[in-house]
């Protein structure tokens, strides 16, 4: 017995990596899995490689950038499993460059699957979940967006990617703010784990490569899928409209943008005084505000 057991989830981007843990987790803690992947055969090697270990597992194809073909997603797990609980948005892509050489190309390409794509199919559960609230019914939803350090604090070369990722944390709170009322529940994660992305640099390959004496794997995916799968869980009910970091054996909630105290004159600041103000504001500022890659 398993903590999903009896969840339905689709998890987009399940053809590897990130994803591909997702989903063998999930099957494993008792959830019906949508491996969702517009590459086939690797969704469809994820499915078998679930299946034979006893799993429920089913491949889908549909195109997270497209509105209407995402809804096929939706369509199959409630045709296939009879019912829709949990909607991962996992895929992503990288155009890494500096921004004064970037491509609108560049920048559309990334918006279009990290931003886009975690509201087309999202778009549609909700859909359902808001028409069986209004039936009557009860619902226990969950939305599992994925952040990442970089749309936490910024990354040098990453411009395009970390303005999606700073955004779908803004998506995730006002999800959380707006969707409640419905039964759903919506939470952010930014992993940090050993996948393609993440590996493509040789030190970075060379930094999370597994272990070779059998000790803890602190950047294998799957521990970062452990959290996933509470988050998907009827036991999380209560969570909603948080960001969490995931890393190894380690979970923390990323506070997001805080107030400071403030200087506050009482009156309107001419122009000349601000930079002292300025100097008062950065002097107190904590913790110190750090960009990837800097």
């Amino acid at each position: 017995m398993g903590i999903l057991n009896g969840r339905v989830a689709i998890i987009t981007g399940a053809g590897g990596g990130l994803g591909a843990a997702h989903a063998r987790v999930f099957a494993a803690e008792g959830a019906c899995v949508v491996v969702n992947d517009i590459n086939q055969s690797a969704a469809q090697r994820v499915v078998d490689e679930i299946v034979a270990a006893g799993g429920k597992a089913v491949a889908n194809t549909s195109d997270i950038t497209h509105y209407s073909d995402s809804e096929n997603a939706v369509k199959q797990a409630i045709e296939t499993f009879g019912d829709l609980h949990v909607v991962l948005n996992n895929a992503g892509i990288n155009r890494d460059r500096m921004f004064a050489s970037m491509t609108e190309a560049e920048w559309d390409a990334i918006m279009s699957v990290h931003l886009k794509g975690h509201f087309c199919i999202s778009s549609h559960a909700v859909h359902y979940w808001r028409d069986q609230t209004k039936a009557g019914r009860k619902v226990d939803a969950r939305i599992i967006n994925t952040t990442s350090g970089a749309g936490l604090q910024g990354s040098i070369g990453q411009s395009n990617y970390a303005a999606a990722k700073a955004g779908i944390a803004a998506l995730t709170l006002n999800q959380a703010a707006e969707l409640g009322r419905y039964g759903i529940t919506a939470n952010a994660v930014a992993p940090a784990a050993r996948t393609g992305m993440t590996t493509a640099v040789e030190s970075m390959a060379t930094r999370m490569a597994a272990p070779d004496d059998g000790s803890f794997d602190y950047w294998a995916p799957e521990n970062v899928s452990s959290l996933l799968a509470w988050l998907a869980s009827t036991e999380s009910a209560h969570v909603t409209g948080r960001v969490f970091e995931a890393e190894g054996g380690k979970i923390s909630i990323a506070d997001g943008w805080r107030t400071t105290q403030g200087v506050d004159k009482g009156d309107r600041w001419q122009p000349a005084e601000v930079g002292e103000a300025m100097q008062a504001l950065l002097a107190a500022e904590v913790p110190a505000q750090k960009v990837y890659g800097s």
